[in-house]
């Protein structure tokens, strides 16, 4: 994924759980307006938030069904019959365009509809409710087809997308005017009232969500929210990290993103993002509770096999990494504040070395804790 990234546990959900989670995917062989706290509390989508029970249920299918259990883990899972409170839903950034000769060759191809009903089924059983697909509107129209495809499909297996709006890089009124296009194109084909598949759409509180990845920051984000409040349903837009100020009116809320934190890329990898994590759950709940924060969680980062990369790195620490993002949410939310969203980066951007979708512990030490291990592809 091209993109600039900018320089960023004790819980009511336990630790083990989703240490489970990063444990089950590094088992996964290889394969081709009302208040944030009370909307928390309420159905999404038209479903309840994941809780523990069914995500352990989801867990232990997907562990038989993976077979392998990585050397040196040995995890319980919780059977003490009590009602488990409500836990954040997890979403997964999807990348569309696998296939496309300008981006590397992962085995499969990202509009092979068997592809996309086995990533929707292993994610599932993951526990994840949802793709948020990388998406830059009709100027790429080979991943615009593949999300078209992606929802179709979701449809029919009762699974979730949304889109990761990237904004333009062009000039202010130019920039304007196109993602003013890419919404409509949204709104028309995919989550308004004559979008055929509107019902894979996620939503929160009944409103289509669109996440908004920055560029240049020349979208006037006022323009494009007067233009949409006239439609049945406006989307609600999640901003990365804090938008400018003219425009935090304009986003219900902001979403963490894979970042090594304030002191920035460290050569060894070692800046795996807990500072940023810990500031960005901090100003959220202290500074703008009246938002929705959705919160981050990564493997790891390397970006040695983007045509863009900067020879950017992030340990995966043997899965210790996906691990402590996971949980580090829990030290500033709790069942009566609860954080409704977990944004898992990524699913399958090999090409930044985030993926989720085939990680394995292949070379790690279980004495040492050191890992050789990255993404097959």
């Amino acid at each position: 994924m091209q993109r600039t990234i900018n320089s960023a546990r004790e819980s009511r959900i336990p630790p083990r759980l989703f240490h489970t989670i990063s444990a089950a995917v590094t088992r996964q062989p290889a394969s081709g307006a009302a208040h944030p706290n009370e909307h928390a509390r309420r159905m999404t989508n038209g479903a309840p938030h994941l809780s523990k029970a069914l995500l352990i249920l989801g867990l232990l299918f997907f562990i038989m069904a993976g077979g392998c259990t990585s050397p040196g883990a040995h995890h319980s899972l919780p059977l003490n019959g009590q009602a488990p409170p409500l836990s954040p839903k997890l979403l997964a950034v999807y990348m569309p365009w696998f296939g496309d000769h300008t981006h590397i060759d992962v085995g499969y191809s990202s509009q092979d509809p068997a592809v996309l009903r086995r990533q929707i089924d292993q994610a599932r059983h993951m526990g994840i409710s949802a793709f948020v697909v990388d998406w830059y509107g009709e100027s790429r129209p080979y991943s615009d087809h593949n999300f078209a495809l992606l929802q179709e499909i979701a449809s029919q297996n009762h699974f979730q997308v949304a889109l990761l709006y990237n904004e333009p890089e062009d000039e202010d009124s130019e920039a304007t005017d196109a993602a003013m296009a890419a919404l409509d194109e949204a709104y028309k084909n995919y989550f308004g009232p004559a979008a055929k598949y509107r019902d894979a759409y996620l939503t929160f509180n009944g409103r289509p969500m669109m996440f908004i990845f920055p560029k240049r920051g020349h979208v006037n984000w006022n323009r494009i929210r007067e233009h949409c409040s006239s439609w049945d349903r406006p989307p609600i837009l999640f901003y990365k990290d804090q938008p400018p100020e003219p425009y935090a009116g304009d986003f219900a809320g902001s979403y963490a993103w894979v970042q090594p934190g304030p002191r920035g890329w460290a050569a060894d990898g070692s800046n795996w993002g807990e500072q940023y994590l810990e500031n960005f759950y901090k100003t959220m709940r202290d500074k703008h509770s009246d938002k929705i924060a959705i919160g981050g969680a990564w493997p790891g980062f390397n970006d040695s096999a983007a045509k863009w990369g900067l020879n950017r790195h992030m340990q995966s620490d043997c899965g210790k990494t996906f691990d402590a993002t996971l949980n580090m949410y829990e030290h500033y939310y709790d069942s009566a504040d609860p954080l409704p969203f977990l944004l898992i980066e990524t699913w399958n951007d090999y090409e930044e070395g985030t993926a989720v979708e085939r990680r394995s512990n292949a070379g790690c030490s279980s004495q040492s804790g050191h890992s050789t291990e990255s993404a097959s592809r």
